[in-house]
């Protein structure tokens, strides 16, 4: 019994070895009302916005993201899912939802790549018609629960949790996609049908949270 005890021990103090606290923040759930709906944040187009700004007539949705991670901006022929924000822009502006880019990567400014001058370098080049905002100090993403760049929020008109998770199911290409998770998402708000799955894990590089 001494033994197992031990062995107990030393997997528990090996497993934690590898919890990372900087990320250890609990996600959202399906249902939950948006928090910090009214922290401004500074957006690469000069203004402050918050989300109770950005929220429109049938919602908001928030896609935690960066300029360095390879899940987001791709990398050798793989895509990245950086690609489809305009794609995903469009299909919000049509079913007047609002959106929006959120850099929570703090422990990457200013010399990481995920500083404001290259935000602003990064939209402009890459052409988002989104709003590309900062979030100092990791407040909106410690606050959601935010695990990966990118980590998608789908919100209704209320600011309620309808979607969270992955974009779709192939980050390498658009075009072997077979399950568009956001988009049904989005549709089947639209249209008023239950919105299944609520939830799909997180895939993308962790957020860089400071300390």
């Amino acid at each position: 019994m001494k033994y197992l005890i031990l062995g107990i021990k030393v997997l528990t103090i090996a497993t934690l070895a590898f919890i990372n606290p900087k990320n250890d923040f609990k996600t959202i759930s399906a249902g939950t009302k948006a928090p910090l709906t009214t922290l401004e944040m500074a957006a690469t187009t000069g203004s402050t916005v918050s989300l109770e700004q950005l929220n429109k007539e049938n919602g908001l949705l928030v896609i935690f993201s960066c300029n360095t991670c390879p899940f987001v901006v791709g990398t050798g022929d793989k895509e990245g899912w950086e690609g489809r924000y305009n794609e995903i822009n469009e299909l919000c502006t049509s079913f007047k939802i609002g959106s929006v880019l959120v850099n929570s990567n703090e422990a990457k400014r200013p010399t990481g790549g995920d500083n404001m001058e290259d935000m602003i370098a990064r939209a402009e080049k890459m052409n988002y018609k989104m709003i590309y905002a900062l979030d100092y100090d990791s407040k909106l993403a410690n606050a959601f629960g935010a695990k990966t760049t990118p980590h998608v929020f789908l919100f209704d008109e209320d600011l309620k949790l309808i979607y969270s998770g992955k974009i779709d199911d192939n980050v390498n290409s658009k075009e072997a996609v077979k399950e568009s998770y956001l988009r049904s998402a989005i549709t089947n708000h639209i249209n008023g049908k239950d919105i299944d799955p609520d939830n799909t894990p997180a895939l993308g590089c962790s957020i860089k949270r400071e300390g």
